[in-house]
């Protein structure tokens, strides 16, 4: 038999083995598929999440134009005294509520009461002047009387001694002498009217209200007496005391700032827009706030009021040079005023500065398109617009007419004399 056909030397050795599977009993072919399904999964809830985003935008974020550049804004009230003192009392501190008409610096009143009483002791001259002056005219008309009396005896002498000197019985120098004297009457008599025309002159046509002496007079009294009344500083509204500057002892001058108020219940908002944003925005337009002091929780809902003249850039203390020429293009910011709920700012009161994020829901048809920009409309009637004022200084008006009612009445002689008014 030959060995080529015996079995053995057909099939000398064993089939090899096949190779060992992958880890996890699975073939290395399948992890790309599997990582192929993964990304069509991702990609899926990625279109999905953008499909919903555009949704959400379209029916609830179209229109809104949003910024967290915006800032709580308020009045800061400077107060300063009318009259130059020195401070003896200083009744608040900083962080103080107060109210309008509550002290809060008290300055030394010597210098004022004693200007006080040199103008009364004035008033006082002046009433006694005009009295006197009464009585100087009473006696000026009773020594024109008796200078007409006077020139008429002097007269009919001169008469008597004429018709005496033609039958001899005068001598001519009595007869010049009596004519001398009747000159000398009458020219007593010319000199006694002149000062009778001037004692009058000084009363003439008034009366002891209408005097202009005793008007002056009372007026500096009005004056000292409003400046002793103001020698106590008085808050002008509702607010809280900031920047307390003054110190006991320090002297202050008018107008020099002494304190600060600032009256948190009318707070607005100042939102910083992009010039981009504002196509669409115009002035009514409702608006969400949200504090960064309260977060999500609370809401405020405020308007849009009104949109100031130029960007924040243009009304800076040192403007941009555009002109020069590394000149680089920065979208500016437009200041938007915001009007706050009052009653929601008394729920949940701010304090200036506060951060704040707001949402302006715009109109985007093209109708109000520019209306940012546009020319503001004419001021609204006094009854629709907030007029900011105080009634602290009513009281002022009469201070010192009772002083000076009192002091007329005492030099007047115990008569009832119409006290003269402010400006009469």
């Amino acid at each position: 038999m030959n060995k080529t056909d015996t079995p053995a030397a057909t099939s000398s050795h064993p089939a090899s083995p096949p190779p060992p599977a992958a880890a996890g009993g699975a073939p290395e072919s399948g992890a790309p598929g599997r990582r192929r399904i993964y990304f069509r999964w991702f990609g899926g809830v990625l279109m999905l999440g953008v499909i919903a985003g555009t949704a959400l935008w379209w029916l609830d974020g179209r229109g809104v134009e949003t910024t967290d550049d915006a800032y709580v804004d308020g009045d800061v009230v400077q107060i300063s005294p009318q009259i130059a003192g020195t401070a003896v009392t200083v009744m608040v501190r900083d962080t103080d509520w107060v109210r309008a008409g509550t002290p809060l610096l008290q300055l030394d009143r010597t210098d004022a009461r004693l200007a006080l009483d040199a103008a009364t002791e004035q008033l006082a001259h002046a009433v006694r002047e005009y009295r006197a002056a009464h009585a100087d005219a009473e006696r000026e008309r009773a020594q024109i009387q008796l200078r007409e009396s006077d020139a008429a005896r002097a007269a009919d002498d001169l008469q008597r001694r004429l018709s005496l000197a033609g039958d001899g019985g005068v001598a001519l120098e009595d007869v010049r002498h009596a004519r001398d004297a009747a000159r000398g009457a009458l020219a007593q008599l010319d000199a006694q009217r002149a000062a009778y025309t001037a004692s009058v002159s000084r009363i003439d046509g008034t009366t002891l209200a209408a005097n202009p002496l005793v008007l002056a007079a009372a007026a500096q009294v009005r004056s000292a007496a409003l400046a002793l009344h103001r020698t106590e500083i008085r808050a002008p509204l509702d607010g809280l005391v900031t920047r307390r500057i003054v110190q006991v002892g320090q002297h202050v001058n008018p107008g020099t700032p002494v304190m600060s108020m600032v009256p948190l219940d009318r707070v607005w908002v100042e939102a910083n827009f992009k010039e981009s944003q504002l196509r669409h925005m115009r002035a009514g337009q409702p608006v969400e706030l949200r504090a960064d002091l309260y977060g999500d929780d609370v809401v405020y809902h405020g308007r849009v009021v009104g949109f100031e003249a130029g960007t924040g850039a243009a009304f800076a203390a040192v403007p941009a040079q555009n002109a020069t020429g590394n000149w680089i293009k920065v979208v500016q910011r437009v200041p938007v005023r915001i009007a706050l709920d009052p009653d929601e700012l008394r729920a949940h009161p701010l304090r200036v500065g506060l951060s704040m994020n707001a949402s302006v829901t715009v109109d985007d048809s093209a109708a109000h398109r520019g209306a940012a920009v546009a020319m503001p409309r004419p001021a609204p009637a006094p009854d629709a617009h907030p007029v900011e004022t105080t009634t602290i200084f009513h009281d002022e008006d009469g201070v010192g007419d009772a002083l000076v009612e009192q002091t007329i009445q005492a030099n007047s002689a115990g008569s009832p004399v119409a006290v003269p008014a402010p400006g009469a």
